[in-house]
């Protein structure tokens, strides 16, 4: 299947924490991977944000009402009836902006026993499909369905849960 062509914006509005080389390839592979999974053909951008916890927890209470740090936000620009947001200048349509707290994402690394790439993987992949429509809050089986689309393009990726455990060390 011929996808479009895929424009993603990455900025780091951190810095607290290094972002390491080669996620920022990593994003755009997620990004492109998640779009031909779902058979998006038409030529797309997304904006992909590295910031602080303390920016993602004000984020997260302004537009969620939730006084809380996250690991990651999406913002659709889709509209309430489906229609799409499209760039005057490039003819793109405007998928949204994935917001990634870099600080929190290290630390569930550390917690699942994972690496910072399966990581920054997984929350690139959940979002972009938000920004598709997908949402896992609404009912057990939309979870469930979510979880398993995010398995496979991981998969594809060679970043699936089975591939990506690191050794501890005693």
């Amino acid at each position: 299947m011929q996808t479009g062509k895929l424009k993603v914006c990455i900025k780091n509005n951190q810095n607290s924490v290094r972002i390491p080389s080669g996620i920022r390839l990593l994003i755009r592979r997620c990004c492109h991977a998640v779009l031909i999974s779902e058979g998006f053909t038409r030529d797309a951008e997304v904006s992909v944000s590295f910031v602080s916890n303390a920016e993602i927890r004000q984020l997260n209470h302004t537009y969620r009402n939730k006084d809380s740090v996250t690991d990651v936000l999406s913002f659709p620009l889709t509209g309430e009836d489906g229609t799409m947001e499209i760039n005057a200048e490039t003819g793109f349509v405007q998928l949204g902006d994935i917001v990634i707290s870099i600080e929190t994402a290290v630390k569930q690394a550390e917690i699942y026993s994972h690496s910072l790439t399966r990581e920054i993987g997984f929350l690139t992949v959940h979002s972009m499909l938000h920004l598709l429509g997908y949402d896992h809050e609404t009912s057990p089986l939309d979870e469930r369905i979510m979880r398993e689309k995010e398995e496979s393009v991981l998969e594809k990726l060679g970043i699936s849960r089975e591939m990506t455990y690191t050794s501890q060390e005693e």
